[in-house]
């Protein structure tokens, strides 16, 4: 997939199968969706192409107008985000900064200067929501007579349901919001996960748990980056993590702000994903996760984000947590073992 940020490009294809939005978390009904902007691109002979937008519009309005709580939390990366619009099959993405300008861009303007001479579009396919221009005054009815004028084709498609629930960002959000983590793997499609490099940090896990039995090299984490300070999802989970080895590696994470750790932080300030590895790879020894592109998928909620009162009573609560994640995990095996024998 060739991912553009802006339109005004020279490798952009002159004419392309359209949908627009923010696709945040790229859920059952994105995929629905997008499948069917593939089929319309085949049928006409040109590329499909997803225009996406960074910031999130609602981001953007938030700031504006001095009210950031406003800023819906966000489900997942630019980087999940387009590696998800890859998988659907689509062939190009663009990506654009949603700024001042752009907020007060008419209806009729976006779809001249945006859709017609920027994109060359042959079909627009949209959601049953849709909304464009400044102050949200385009709509569908809009979109479908400018492309009875100008030549190109405009769909819409509705709502899409699982077992009589709306597929929406809002409802993986709540999901994630409220640590149902299998429901929200149900809507997503797959489990939810964050991926990225690993980056450096304090390396306090080295010294944490180092004395205790089962941590002789402490709790060494794998930290991730998210580029949004509003996660959907916070807390501490269970784990499978991808990308060091052949198979997963089962694991136990931290997702959010780290409130028993201080300014000395080198990731200060940030959202962070501190993943422990139950078992760490031999083959990768102290330093061999650095730099390298995983994704860590979260499986099971243990509880939320904890503020302890020292060190040692963060090394016992890593510890405690540990622990749960092996249960958990012994679990599942156990559950998918009997889930076979059912089936023979």
């Amino acid at each position: 997939m060739l991912v553009f940020r802006g339109f005004h490009h020279p490798d952009i294809a002159p004419a392309c199968a359209l949908t627009i939005g923010n696709f945040d978390g790229v859920h059952r009904g994105h995929q629905a969706m997008l499948a069917l902007l593939n089929n319309e691109a085949r049928h006409r002979g040109v590329p499909s192409c997803v225009m996406t937008f960074e910031p999130h519009p609602r981001d953007y309005f938030a700031k504006a107008t001095g009210q950031p709580t406003l800023a819906p939390a966000r489900i997942a990366t630019l980087r999940d985000k387009l590696t998800e619009l890859q998988r659907c099959g689509v062939d190009q993405a663009v990506v654009l900064p949603f700024d001042a300008a752009f907020a007060a861009q008419t209806p009729q303007a976006f779809i001249d200067d945006v859709l017609v001479r920027g994109m060359g579009v042959r079909y627009v396919l949209v959601g049953d929501d849709f909304r464009f221009g400044a102050k949200r005054a385009g709509d569908y009815a809009m979109l479908d007579a400018a492309g009875d004028t100008l030549g190109f084709d405009v769909a819409r498609m509705n709502s899409y349901e699982v077992r009589g629930l709306r597929v929406s960002s809002s409802a993986v959000r709540a999901a994630l919001g409220q640590g149902q983590m299998e429901e929200a793997a149900r809507l997503l499609g797959r489990p939810f996960s964050i991926s990225g490099h690993v980056v450096h940090g304090r390396k306090l896990g080295r010294q944490l748990g180092a004395s205790m039995p089962g941590a002789d090299d402490g709790f060494r984490t794998l930290n991730l980056r998210f580029s949004h300070w509003k996660p959907a999802a916070s807390g501490i989970f269970a784990v499978l993590v991808h990308g060091l080895g052949e198979t997963p590696l089962v694991g136990v994470a931290n997702l959010g702000i780290r409130p028993s750790l201080d300014a000395r932080d080198v990731n200060g300030g940030r959202v962070l994903l501190e993943t422990h590895c139950l078992d760490w790879p031999a083959s990768l020894g102290s330093e061999g996760a650095y730099g390298k592109i995983i994704r860590v998928e979260l499986l099971h909620k243990l509880h939320d984000e904890l503020k302890y009162d020292s060190l040692d009573a963060l090394q016992i609560g890593i510890a405690k947590d540990c622990d749960d994640a092996r249960a958990y995990f012994a679990l599942h095996a156990e559950t998918s073992r009997q889930t076979t024998r059912d089936r023979i």
